[in-house]
């Protein structure tokens, strides 16, 4: 008669299966990262209905923006009250979606000031929109980078999909006429980004 082969008393018969089961969960959670990043790199380079009426040489008219007021300032309601972007219709308004938890936002926040303290007495407003972001966190940011431009707060991102923002930061000139003149995805790291549109926009009659 055969021997039965012998087998260990202590072994788990269901531990290879176990250990099966976890490795092909890990796989698939760590495919659905991949495809989520891949998405997310293709997304953020991705062209838009405003950027391809910019680069076809047409403004697209800006979103009717009506957010509550984080930091008043430029002719905008106190602060917990909401403003209208149409409100500033007649101004040329470089408007900057950023968050507090955004590195590259606290890289380009001295260059906004800048371009704010430059070309605020000619009829320009800088108007940050802080989203995905909590009030303290945001009102500490801008305390902290000395920030004396207007900023309006955004808790829906409504405002990110009206202007089909893929992230922060991204800023828009927009004209006079309420049309928006430039759209820059990423940070603003240097004036010039701003000063030569600005100066083309203002010299529009």
């Amino acid at each position: 008669m055969a021997d039965e082969p012998a087998t260990d008393p202590g072994a788990d018969p269901g531990g290879d299966r176990r250990r099966l089961i976890g490795l092909v969960v890990g796989a698939v959670v760590t495919a659905l990262i991949v495809v989520l990043l891949v998405v997310g790199l293709l997304n953020r380079g991705a062209s838009t209905t405003i950027d391809d009426a910019l680069d076809a040489g047409s403004r697209p008219p800006a979103p009717d923006l009506q957010l509550p007021v984080l930091v008043s300032g430029a002719g905008l309601p106190p602060a917990g009250q909401k403003a209208s972007l149409a409100s500033l219709r007649g101004k040329v308004v470089v408007l900057n979606l950023w968050a507090s938890w955004c590195g590259p936002c606290r890289e380009e926040a001295p260059v906004l000031e800048s371009v704010w303290q430059r070309y605020r007495g000619k009829g320009v407003v800088v108007l940050g929109i802080d989203i995905q972001d909590l009030s303290d966190d945001a009102r500490a940011f801008i305390r902290e980078h000395g920030l004396t431009y207007p900023s309006l707060r955004d808790g829906s991102d409504g405002s990110k999909a009206a202007l089909e923002a893929t992230g922060v930061p991204e800023t828009f000139v927009i004209d006079r006429e309420g049309r928006i003149a430039l759209h820059i995805a990423g940070p603003v790291s240097r004036t010039g980004q701003l000063t030569g549109p600005l100066d083309e926009v203002l010299a529009e009659k």
